[in-house]
């Protein structure tokens, strides 16, 4: 393959078939792919060399970051992934220190040539990057779990495992796609880790109106996924004048009492959803502090007020380390002294405020409810409408799925996609003070949306697939490959999936899908109602 780059990881990669240039449409380089794809294989030699070792915590901690930081939109430094890169050769060199400067042919411990992959069988190399898309997503959930120090040792076996299997070459199809499935049961167990560790931490989350006007004085946009920093952040600005405000998937921030109770100065929430963040940051009078993905190409509007922390990287860049002193973040603020007046920035549908914190304790309280309205004739269906947002044009399909669900239907919604629907004007369903539009969190909540499901059909006594619900799901990077493998490894079925499907899945790979769990993609809001509802 002549490639400049290749990388089809993400929705938005070019033609809906793979980034092939000198730049990717995420805005990472060749070079900066080249070196991602270096960090992966020498990630998979370190699962080579630990094969029947004990690997030791320092080796658990890079397996984590190597596969987080090569998620879309994370990572831009080109010098930090050399770094990480080196680490990960450094441990591996030390579970098998014979192997350093061996001249033998073996490569029983070598790195793998990604390259190798991407030019590969069609089907094969379709189910290992869905394995490998999938373990990067769920590198990210183990994560935020290990920073509040919550781990699973099957789970980080997996990766282990997992990786190894990339870099095999022995398998066929009929191998590998159980072995696609076992990892979507392993995400599950990390997803309800991470739920733990959240929960635990940082209390039960509450429903909670949260306000999309920024107050006039000093304040800091806080972006990402990660609670610990968010607190760190809060913590730090206590009695500083400085208010926080959240971003895209920091919204559900609001409904922990933790975080909510503690600090008054957690004010409200900076725009919508990650993919706007260009627009949205234009000249702001304020310190951007991003913690996770999603991270965009800065522009010079802003880029002067830009903070990373974490696994985020982007070059010329000040980086908050583990540390995590956030004095510079809080002198920029106290420095550019934000908006002389209160300033309202409104949802994508004109709203000025949103709701989150519709977690399953808060929802399944209703339960009784719930079930007595479906009885009674005033709830017919629910849908699961959210997931990865992104910039196609197309994904207007999931604010317009929303606005025509009729009156008695209620709309759960997580993660990024949310920002499509979740400040339309919807009301309650009727005849109940049931509100239509239920915020369950971040993707990475996407647990508590599984556990809301299970405990109606447990209420209901039906299966999953039994019930009045239906999933229309959007897609952007790997978290929602890892959720979406999780889905159909609890056999999920009749799943709609867009705004297209993943360019990594071969068409005989997609055929399975569809004959196994009945995966498809969706059509229009119209069409994709009549066929759920009827007429």
């Amino acid at each position: 393959m002549s490639h400049e780059m290749f990388c089809f990881q993400c929705e938005q990669t070019a033609g809906c078939s793979g980034c092939t240039g000198n730049a990717g449409v995420c805005g990472k380089t060749a070079k900066t792919a080249k070196l991602q794809d270096e960090l992966t294989g020498a990630l998979i030699g370190l699962a080579r060399a630990a094969d029947n070792t004990a690997p030791p915590r320092e080796a658990d901690q890079l397996i984590l970051e190597g596969l987080f930081a090569t998620l879309t939109n994370v990572n831009f430094d080109d010098a930090s992934l050399r770094q990480l890169t080196e680490k990960v050769r450094k441990v591996k060199n030390s579970l098998s220190p014979l192997c350093h400067g061996c001249t033998s042919q073996c490569a029983k411990n070598d790195d793998y040539d990604l390259g190798s992959l991407w030019t590969g069988d069609e089907d094969i190399r379709s189910l290992k990057s869905l394995l490998l898309f999938g373990m990067r997503g769920m590198a990210a959930y183990a994560f935020h779990a290990r920073v509040l120090g919550y781990e699973d040792p099957s789970v980080t076996s997996f990766f282990y495992k997992g990786l190894f299997a990339v870099g095999y070459d022995g398998y066929a199809m009929e191998d590998l796609l159980p072995l696609v499935m076992e990892s979507g049961k392993v995400n599950l167990d990390c997803m309800a880790l991470l739920d733990r560790a959240n929960r635990e931490t940082y209390g039960i989350p509450a429903p909670a109106r949260v306000s999309m006007t920024i107050e006039k004085g000093p304040f800091i946009v806080i972006s990402g996924h990660d609670l610990y920093d968010a607190q760190q952040l809060l913590e730090q600005t206590a009695g500083r004048g400085v208010n926080v405000y959240t971003h895209s998937e920091m919204l559900p921030a609001h409904g922990y009492p933790e975080l909510k109770r503690r600090y008054p100065h957690l004010k409200g929430n900076f725009g919508t959803a990650w993919q706007n963040q260009q627009r949205e940051f234009e000249d702001i009078p304020a310190p951007i502090l991003f913690t996770t993905n999603c991270i965009m190409p800065l522009r010079a509007s802003y880029a002067d007020r830009v903070f990373t922390t974490s696994v985020v990287a982007y070059p010329g860049v000040p980086h908050i380390d583990e540390g995590r002193d956030f004095s510079p973040v809080i002198e920029k603020a106290l420095e550019l002294g934000g908006y002389a007046q209160d300033t309202l920035l409104p949802g994508l549908n004109g709203g000025s405020t949103v709701t989150t914190g519709f977690a399953r304790t808060a929802v399944l309280q209703h339960a009784d409810e719930i079930v007595q309205a479906v009885r009674d004739g005033k709830l017919r269906h629910f849908f699961l409408v959210g997931g990865c947002d992104g910039t196609r044009p197309s994904r207007r399909y999931y604010t317009e799925f929303a606005r025509l669900t009729p009156p008695d239907t209620i709309l759960l919604t997580l993660a990024c996609g949310k920002f499509r629907l979740n400040d339309l004007p919807l009301g309650t369903v009727p005849g109940t003070g049931l509100p239509r539009i239920l915020d369950v969190g971040q993707c990475n909540d996407a647990y508590s949306a599984i556990r809301i499901a299970l405990a109606l059909a447990d209420a209901f006594g039906c299966g999953v697939n039994d019930l009045p619900l239906s999933l229309v799901l959007c897609w952007f990077e790997q978290k929602a490959v890892c959720i979406l493998i999780a889905l159909l490894a609890l056999g999920i079925r009749n799943i709609r999936l867009g705004p297209t499907l993943p360019p990594f899945l071969s068409p005989g790979v997609v055929r399975t899908l569809q004959e196994r769990y009945g995966l498809k993609p969706i059509a229009t809001p119209e069409a994709d109602l009549r066929a759920i509802l009827g007429g």
